[in-house]
């Protein structure tokens, strides 16, 4: 366990087989919520998140493969994920929590909610569906991740080959400093089988799901008009809430107004 400025406290959990998950734990009284970040990600993406919820107490979990966790796990299934933030959940608090999730964080947190609804209170999927993906989607992923040139000698050459923007900016930000340079916090063969768990729809654990729910879209996000439509419409005491101009990454390129929907379904 060690201090970690603005977000508490960081702990590394053994969920077995090798595994260790971290997260941060900003503690306190208030109820708790746990957040679950996306695909190539980690918990360092929703600290401005956690900052604006200071009447909760908020647990920003690093998932496995990404982030401070275990880099390599053998297991890369849904089953996996869900166990972890499981563990996590129990460990860490013992009861039930908000549960928060972006992108594949999201369908992680659908998971759970539909497996452990004593857990999950309340659930939040920000650009989050069923979950659909092809191989060859997968693979075209894997590929842009391994032509990262890493590693990279300095930040600002990794800033330079990534690019501008909120996502890229975060990449660099919590890129690993090791003696021969900057590495990324996740590989691509990791990515890829992450994502391949993802080729199955799992439409009968979201029917499963009976917490209130707030699903957030970004109206430029990654879903099609219809995508939305029927992914809101096949769940039970759904909240949805679009907000304009905002990316798949809706935490990172419309901060204030992700924060807002947050704050008020957390709060009713």
């Amino acid at each position: 366990m060690t201090a970690t400025n603005g977000v508490g406290q960081q702990f590394a959990l053994d969920v077995g087989y090798g595994v260790r998950i971290n997260y941060f734990d900003t503690g306190g009284d208030g109820f708790p919520v746990v957040i679950l970040h996306g695909l190539a990600g980690s918990a360092v993406e929703f600290f401005e998140t956690a900052d604006a919820l200071p009447e909760f107490r908020t647990i920003l979990v690093d998932l496995r493969g990404h982030g401070r966790s275990t880099s390599g796990p053998d297991d890369l299934s849904r089953e996996a994920f869900v166990a972890d933030v499981v563990h996590v959940i129990e460990s860490a608090v013992g009861g039930p929590v908000a549960l928060v999730g972006q992108s594949m964080g999201g369908h992680t947190a659908m998971l759970v909610a539909a497996k452990r609804p004593d857990l999950v209170s309340k659930l939040v999927l920000l650009e989050s569906s069923a979950g659909s993906s092809s191989a060859a989607e997968n693979m075209q992923l894997g590929e842009f991740f391994r032509s990262w040139p890493v590693p990279f000698p300095t930040r600002a050459a990794a800033q330079e080959f990534l690019g501008n923007g909120p996502l890229q900016d975060v990449w660099v930000s919590d890129l690993e400093e090791r003696e021969d340079g900057y590495w990324p916090r996740f590989s691509a063969d990791v990515m890829v089988g992450t994502m391949n768990g993802l080729m199955r729809p799992r439409w009968e654990e979201w029917d499963a799901v009976a917490a209130p729910t707030l699903v957030v879209y970004g109206e430029e996000g990654m879903f099609t008009a219809e995508e939305k439509a029927e992914f809101v419409a096949r769940g039970h005491n759904v909240r949805r809430v679009d907000i304009p101009g905002a990316s798949h990454d809706a935490h990172l390129d419309a901060t204030g107004a992700w924060i807002t929907a947050l704050k008020s379904f957390l709060n009713s």
